[in-house]
């Protein structure tokens, strides 16, 4: 006999999705906040840092959301939802999936093409790549242009998280906040 699907996402999820919420923007302020310093300056090192920490943090947190996933059961599309806006926001969420860990995985590959040694909050993790500062270029020149491309979609999913909550008044925004107590 199948369980009936649950109304909102598990706390888990929830944890998980504003968790990542947190750390994109920290990753996202840190390299934009890096350009007010100087290059060379320990504030400008300590920006990047940040931003490579903050970043494969995200990739972390996103293998444990899909882990989560994998044995939460998630709700079912709300009743009414047109067919067009269900099959919209799995390929959005696809999306975000594919750049959460795509972004950061370039992220490690270009510093282990720029032959620095590579770690996470201290803890030495393994290069990816030969140091080969070539390709270390193109892996940062993708890298930006899917950070750019992280913005738009990021910004699209709050929108229709936005419009469902204010102008279809329904559900979908409410599933995935803390639930109250």
């Amino acid at each position: 006999m199948n369980k009936p699907l649950p109304p909102r996402y598990s706390p888990s999820l929830v944890a998980l999705h504003w968790l990542t919420l947190l750390l994109i923007i920290g990753a996202y302020a840190s390299i934009e906040l890096r350009e007010l310093f100087e290059r060379g300056t320990p504030e400008r090192d300590f920006m990047k840092w940040l931003h490579f920490n903050l970043g494969l943090t995200v990739f972390a947190v996103t293998g444990a959301r899909l882990v989560a996933r994998w044995f939460t059961p998630l709700p079912a599309a709300l009743a009414g939802t047109p067919g067009w806006q269900v099959l919209s926001a799995r390929l959005l969420h696809l999306g975000l999936y594919l750049l959460l860990l795509a972004i950061p995985l370039l992220g490690w590959a270009i510093r282990s093409a720029e032959g620095h040694e590579v770690s996470l909050w201290g803890l030495g993790i393994p290069a990816l790549l030969p140091a080969n500062e070539e390709r270390a270029e193109l892996l940062e020149e993708v890298h930006e242009v899917l950070g750019t491309v992280g913005y738009f979609l990021i910004g699209l999913h709050a929108l229709a998280a936005l419009v469902h909550h204010y102008v279809q008044s329904d559900d979908t925004l409410r599933r995935m906040l803390p639930a109250r107590r």
